[in-house]
């Protein structure tokens, strides 16, 4: 098949191929679960937004991430809702669009959930200077720069497979235009590019991973040694609901890849999988933010009296 007749030929999306039975039970989870998750971080926008003690620069990476979240879950939900409607193609553009918006959001996530781990190892290690260093200019200089990292990653990633032959098979065996997926429906051997973004992910996933434990045993090294239990109460607190979307997102994604070289997981085990990764992370983000922290809990209950 050539390549120019390709963007004229539809992918078809199998979803889940296990629960093909349960199609309207799964079309219920998943609006249930795209509501929550916009819902959940539209309101950390429009808090974010309007109260005024929240224009902090660990605010405005808590809004970057909740933009993200909803992002993603346009990006994959919708169409998966059609899927269950069994309106389940997507031409060739948009197959590949849709795989373009999930790497990059992936991507940048990953790289703001270490910036997010930096700010709080200069809040707590260097707490008199945070304001030098962290300041409104570098917080969106790193912003600024966490997104086009994401968008390069996904650039070099996807753009080079829109070039490869696709086979007159066109069933895509997940929930969405995932990669590896896509690819393997390409007719000639796909080893190299399947390994080098292997050894891609692999970067994005463990550099900031490496860096984030860095700063973490730079933080926990720097709380035991305050004289008050108090003191390090306050400091732990400051850090724990980053701590845990830090594992949900880097475990998460080390098992996403780690399965992709691993051949006998089934089909409905690697769309599982993935799902930790794309659908459930973003839904608990703003739950976990707003039970531990006191001042998103405070702008809950009065947006609109912060004052500076």
């Amino acid at each position: 098949m050539s390549n120019s007749s390709n963007t004229s030929s539809d992918f078809i999306i199998v979803g889940f191929p296990g629960l093909q039975d349960y199609q309207n039970i799964l079309f219920i989870v998943f609006l249930a679960l795209f509501l929550v998750t916009f819902i959940g971080n539209v309101t950390i926008l429009l808090l974010v937004v309007a109260d005024q003690r929240l224009h902090t620069p660990m605010y405005i990476f808590l809004w970057n991430l909740a933009i993200l979240d909803v992002l993603m879950a346009v990006s994959l939900i919708p169409k998966l809702l059609s899927v269950f409607l069994s309106h389940n193609t997507l031409s060739f553009t948009e197959c590949f669009v849709q795989m373009y918006f999930v790497l990059s959001f992936g991507a940048i996530e990953l790289f703001l959930v270490a910036a997010m781990a930096y700010d709080r190892y200069v809040a707590v290690v260097k707490p008199l200077h945070y304001n030098v260093i962290i300041n409104f200019k570098t917080c969106l200089t790193i912003i600024a720069s966490v997104w086009v990292m994401g968008v390069i990653v996904a650039s070099i990633t996807v753009i080079p497979v829109t070039l490869l032959p696709y086979c007159a098979s066109k069933y895509i065996m997940h929930c969405f235009c995932d990669y590896p997926a896509v690819i393997s429906l390409a007719c000639t051997d796909v080893t190299f590019y399947a390994n080098c973004t292997f050894c891609v992910a692999m970067i994005i996933v463990y550099g900031p991973l490496l860096f984030v434990l860095w700063t973490y045993c730079r933080i926990v090294n720097a709380v035991i040694k305050l004289k008050s239990a108090e003191s390090r109460k306050k400091a732990f607190s400051m850090c724990i609901s980053h701590v845990i979307v830090v594992l949900m997102y880097y475990i998460s994604c080390a098992i996403v890849y780690t399965g992709l070289k691993i051949n006998n997981i089934s089909y409905d085990g690697r769309i599982f999988i993935g799902g930790l990764n794309y659908f459930f992370t973003p839904m608990v983000n703003p739950i976990i933010y707003s039970l531990r922290n006191e001042q998103i809990k405070a702008a809950t209950q009065a947006p609109s009296s912060g004052k500076m």
